[in-house]
């Protein structure tokens, strides 16, 4: 769970998107070299807090620790105040590093919603995923097989396309909890196409290049992906 050059941002869309109260996870703070940064999601925001390593212990506060498993044990019993809040912080769930994250996230566009005048109840259904991605894409008719230039938006687990990119509502919003399978499509006509499949229908969409219908394809895999582990997740806790 240790994220090493990871920023501020990445960390609070990671948490955010993916994570659940008490998830956390370490990285380097862009402060000084000895110091580093614990990001912990408390109920809907993310909070960050100074570690201090002095070669041989680890400060918090006004505490120290001979080691990272010895702070995370103290701390998974006693809470972290969440700043000026007062929000009460348990290290629950360390975030791991080994996340299977496609690559083309680095180029994903990341930014948080902390902005002034938010409150903290505002966050969640603002807050962009790190998994998020908006393009062109053209679309096949439902009933009418024509195409049609439609424009796409993916975010948390909803894909919306619109009429273009000026469209306010959305054309229609698909569910991606429902969906089985995103692959490679080759009984089309066209080129760098890819499907959805949804139980009562099949979306076929084009994208302009194979590099773009690949990143679609490998963003929309690992959505599907993360809804499974979530529900295998939720299971496993019910069935105990």
């Amino acid at each position: 769970w240790y994220h090493d050059n990871l920023t501020r941002h990445a960390a609070e869309a990671l948490l955010l998107s993916n994570g659940q109260d008490g998830s956390y996870l370490l990285r380097k703070s862009n402060e000084r070299e000895d110091l580093y940064s614990l990001s912990v999601r408390g109920k809907d925001s993310v909070k960050h807090f100074h570690v201090e390593y002095t070669g041989t212990s680890l400060k918090f506060g006004f505490n120290e620790f001979s080691s990272l498993k010895e702070l995370v044990m103290h701390f998974a019993n006693q809470p972290l105040i969440g700043s000026e809040t007062g929000t009460l912080i348990v290290l629950k769930h360390p975030y791991p590093r080994q996340v299977e994250e496609p690559s083309i996230y680095e180029s994903v566009r990341v930014h948080t919603a902390m902005q002034t005048g938010r409150t903290e109840s505002d966050l969640v259904p603002n807050a962009p995923s790190l998994g998020t991605k908006e393009g062109y894409l053209i679309k096949q008719g439902k009933i009418v097989k024509n195409w049609k230039t439609r424009w796409f938006t993916l975010q948390r687990n909803e894909l919306k396309y619109f009429k273009d990119q000026t469209a306010t509502e959305p054309i229609r919003a698909l569910d991606l909890t429902e969906c089985s399978a995103v692959q490679f499509d080759y009984s089309q006509e066209r080129v760098n196409c890819f499907c959805l499949v949804f139980p009562l229908r099949t979306y076929y969409l084009c994208a302009k290049t194979g590099i773009e219908a690949d990143e679609w394809i490998k963003i929309l895999r690992w959505k599907l992906s993360q809804i499974r582990r979530q529900l295998e997740e939720r299971n496993a806790t019910l069935s105990s």
